[in-house]
């Protein structure tokens, strides 16, 4: 069996009966054994039991071959050997002990993005997006309105003193002569008046006296 198609036949059985967070790793770099490694959580005895009986029959029925399965006795660990991938089913104190994913997890498949693409239906696909949850309910339920909005009024700029003068060049128009003000002209000084010379009597002479 194609080991693609036997790591997705895993991960639907486990998922099939709520396994807990599952990993698949790649060790074909590490060892010549297998070629993948998945390692998953059970809360109980009786889920880690359930989880690798649900792996086994999943695989048989697809034409898969489960050489082994181990620790179903206990139900603390629980291993499924199919040649090509092996599965570990842990408690997680158990698998928190052992730490595998130390060991084997090098290189992870991501599996999740492929495994949704894959099992996507084409009504999905045609079905109408839903409203982003980030939007607001009202901004989600308001209808669209088709009228055009008004431009909101310019408000008339306030002078103050401080405000900073308009940037660009300013061009001085002259006044016309018939708005400019005749200057007025300064009236002549007056000369001031001449007072009147005093005419003395002519002095007396020794002879007349």
């Amino acid at each position: 069996m194609d080991i693609k198609k036997l790591q997705s036949l895993v991960i639907d059985a486990l998922e099939d009966v709520k396994a807990q967070d599952i990993r698949v790793y790649d060790t074909v770099h590490l060892t010549g054994l297998f070629d993948r490694i998945a390692i998953a959580s059970g809360t109980s005895n009786r889920q880690t039991k359930a989880l690798a009986a649900s792996v086994r029959d999943k695989v048989k029925e697809n034409g898969g071959t489960i050489l082994s399965v181990e620790g179903e006795d206990t139900g603390e660990w629980v291993l499924v050997d199919m040649g090509d991938m092996v599965v570990h089913i842990m408690q997680p104190a158990i698998r928190a002990y052992y730490r595998l994913e130390e060991i084997w997890g090098d290189k992870e498949v991501k599996f999740g993005a492929a495994k949704r693409i894959s099992t996507r239906t084409a009504a999905e696909e045609e079905a109408p997006k839903k409203i982003s949850r980030h939007l607001t309910t009202s901004q989600a339920l308001k209808p669209e309105d088709d009228t055009p909005k008004k431009a909101p009024a310019r408000k008339k700029p306030v002078k103050t003193d401080g405000a900073k003068k308009a940037v660009g060049k300013t061009i001085k128009v002259a006044p016309s002569k018939s708005s400019i003000p005749p200057k007025k002209t300064a009236a002549p000084k007056k000369a001031p008046a001449k007072k009147p010379a005093v005419k003395r009597a002519p002095a007396k002479t020794k002879a007349a006296e």
